[in-house]
């Protein structure tokens, strides 16, 4: 199954090298480019794709505006570019349903990997910042989760499974964790996620840790 891609960055050289890197690569197409937020909405209403590659900084609607609404309309998921791993601008992508961020630094592989990734629901943050991230969004949100009622209806191995998100683990982590197949963990994330009404596995993560709900790494 092919992934198809929209790049979404104010830079066009930056927009370039991006799809370059990922139309070279086995399994993906890059199917659009958009300059800011407002172009991005408009492609993914019109080309579908499975992920955007969204920058935060964008003039007129930046990247954050631009994630929320394509979560909200459930065009695709979303993996945000940065160039700083602990800015604002970030946690609020996040907080906006973003699948999760990678600085531009990035280097080509681990990029295709993460689309790869994200296209197949899971949630991926720059391994530099994934557990540092987390606590510190959970320590300085203006705005944190709420307990959510829907956490009583968790099952306790759906319980779990949100702990070991909360500590930052992926699919294949969490499958050798709990000695359960990769399929059923995309199944109980998919429970959680609806359960909690959250958008993506990084909001259940933060939910975790603000909630001492995660797991040790």
């Amino acid at each position: 199954m092919t992934v198809k891609v929209l790049v979404a960055d104010d830079h066009s050289a930056i927009r370039t090298g991006l799809a370059i890197i990922l139309d070279n690569a086995e399994g993906i197409e890059v199917v659009g480019e958009a300059a800011d937020g407002a172009a991005a909405i408009r492609q993914a209403r019109a080309l579908r794709p499975d992920v955007t590659l969204m920058d935060v900084r964008m003039p007129g609607t930046d990247g954050i505006a631009a994630t929320r609404e394509l979560v909200a309309e459930g065009l695709c998921e979303v993996l945000v570019l940065t160039t700083f791993d602990l800015d604002e601008y970030v946690h609020a992508a996040l907080r906006a349903g973003a699948a999760g961020f990678l600085l531009k630094s990035v280097e080509a592989p681990r990029l295709i990997e993460a689309v790869k990734l994200v296209a197949a629901g899971e949630g991926v943050l720059a391994p530099q910042v994934t557990k540092r991230l987390i606590t510190a969004f959970a320590a300085t949100s203006q705005t944190p989760v709420a307990l959510p009622r829907g956490l009583g209806d968790l099952t306790e191995r759906e319980r779990e499974v949100l702990g070991c998100l909360g500590a930052g683990l992926s699919n294949a982590q969490i499958s050798a964790r709990l000695y359960i197949g990769e399929t059923t963990v995309k199944t109980h994330v998919s429970r959680v996620l609806t359960k909690l009404d959250l958008r993506s596995r990084v909001q259940a993560a933060i939910l975790a840790q603000e909630n001492g709900l995660a797991l040790d790494g």
